[in-house]
């Protein structure tokens, strides 16, 4: 399998899983919605770094994929915002607080997927070499999840 095809096939898995959790009643925990995004951070940091180096080692990088980069990592922040308010919390019989996604939430999350890939192609093709667009697709799906776990996560103790 080749590196963008394989790329675009774990990319598929990761969000299918993040998307089928978010579909789930389940309890909303202080540290548990931050381990994923976490974790994605890491493979994020990871990807990107391996991004850079895949650009520079045949062309030097220019300022305009990095601003796009940045633009992406900002647009993935405005779908964690959007998507924080298609989530279902309430509080259970005993106390506890539950969080639940919707379909809007799906579909916010696969077109918040779409968005990226089309970041990452422009990316990619204003970079002029490597993979530093779609190497970013972890970074993008950390900030988006951490931004909407934190803000359900503020819904919740506000009730």
């Amino acid at each position: 399998m080749q590196g963008g095809a394989g790329l675009v096939v774990v990319t598929v898995v990761v969000v299918g899983l993040v998307v089928r959790r978010q579909l789930r009643t389940r309890p909303v925990r202080r540290n548990g919605s931050l381990i994923a995004p976490a974790v994605l951070g890491v493979l994020g940091v990871l990807g990107i770094t391996f991004g850079i180096a895949s650009v520079v080692k045949y062309r030097p990088l220019t300022f305009l994929p990095i601003a796009l980069l940045v633009v992406s990592l900002a647009v993935a922040a405005g779908f964690g915002v959007v998507r924080a308010r298609t989530v279902r919390v309430w509080r259970g019989p005993q106390g506890e607080v539950w969080r639940k996604g919707t379909a809007a939430t799906t579909v916010l999350w696969l077109a918040s997927v779409v968005v990226h890939g089309g970041l990452g192609l422009w990316i990619d093709h204003v970079a002029g070499a490597g993979m530093l667009g779609a190497a970013s697709v972890y970074a993008y799906l950390a900030i988006g999840l951490g931004t909407q776990n934190v803000l359900v996560r503020g819904r919740a103790v506000a009730l």
